[in-house]
């Protein structure tokens, strides 16, 4: 019986290489687009149409994860070649898809849990329904990917925007350099320690997304993030209790500012409230493997002690 195939454009990070095991396990080909020579990897430059788009001719799946990292300063070459990335990629995927005649079934196209305004502690949590957009920068950004997204002209495959929140793992993602800060003695809040944080651990990002392609009746937006979001003082505390540190250092604002500048990146990272709840996947039926931070923190700290 001839295997199902998915195609993962950009999908050589942290996030592809899980999604890759997960579907190669549930018996797919999985095929991944990406700009660098990795043997299995089908070269694409994210821009334009190449030998790349026959791949996508009978997949069942259609996975876009690319897109410039957001570690970095936002100055203005920085912010175009971010913007650039996720529009040209999406726009480029949707011309692929429009030429196929056996298109994929269904896409699934990155987004960001970012899109949503910061959320103070006593606003409700955004849902796809009543989530509140912002106008800073990074969330415009996620609003020009979803509207080329939503500008594509694909009438013959399933659309799902995945608007992901930070996801934890041990072996990639923003968890390992967390804890290693956290060994250090910077387990402590950051700024005022109010701001929110949603996250999701890598194996729910992986299954929630083998949920959205297996359910033709889903489309549209879903945040991917665990149901229960947590002010990063709580976070903070959860790894400190963890690798208790002998000595604590503390981390205003100001103090973050400076060590954003000299690592070329923005405090916006961390300081931003992102106070974000899965109403979709929870109405459809999705159950978390870890709902809480601490369980999933359980899961994952220790394979990085």
């Amino acid at each position: 019986m001839e295997r199902l195939k998915l195609i993962l454009a950009g999908g050589n990070g942290f996030l592809g290489q899980h999604l890759a095991r997960h579907f190669t396990h549930l018996g797919y080909e999985v095929v991944t687009l990406g700009r660098s020579a990795k043997p299995g990897t089908v070269h694409w430059n994210g821009r334009t149409l190449g030998p790349w788009a026959a791949e996508l001719e009978g997949a069942a799946v259609l996975i876009n994860l690319a897109g410039r990292t957001v570690d970095c300063r936002y100055n203005a070459t920085n912010k175009y070649a971010i913007i650039r990335s996720r529009t040209e990629s999406t726009r480029v995927l949707a011309e692929a898809v429009a030429a196929c005649r056996n298109p994929p079934a269904v896409w699934l196209n990155s987004s960001t849990a970012t899109i949503y305004q910061h959320t103070e502690d006593e606003q409700p949590a955004n849902t796809e329904a009543t989530g509140q957009l912002g106008r800073t920068f990074s969330e415009m950004v996620a609003q020009q990917w979803e509207a080329e997204f939503n500008l594509a002209y694909v009438p013959h495959t399933r659309r799902v925007a995945l608007r992901t929140a930070i996801v934890l793992g041990a072996d990639g993602g923003a968890l390992p350099v967390m804890a290693r800060l956290a060994r250090l003695g910077l387990s402590t809040q950051q700024g005022n320690g109010c701001q929110w944080v949603s996250w999701l651990h890598i194996q729910d990002f992986c299954r929630a997304v083998e949920f959205l392609v297996a359910r033709p009746q889903l489309k549209g937006v879903f945040n991917l993030c665990a149901p229960t979001p947590l002010p990063n003082a709580a976070l903070m505390q959860l790894l400190d209790a963890h690798y208790r540190p002998r000595w604590h250092l503390p981390q205003p604002r100001w103090l973050l500012e400076i060590g954003a500048f000299l690592l070329r990146t923005e405090t916006e990272l961390i300081l931003k409230s992102r106070k974000v709840v899965p109403q979709r996947l929870l109405e459809a039926g999705f159950r978390f493997q870890f709902p809480s931070c601490e369980a999933a923190l359980t899961d994952l700290l220790p394979r990085l002690s």
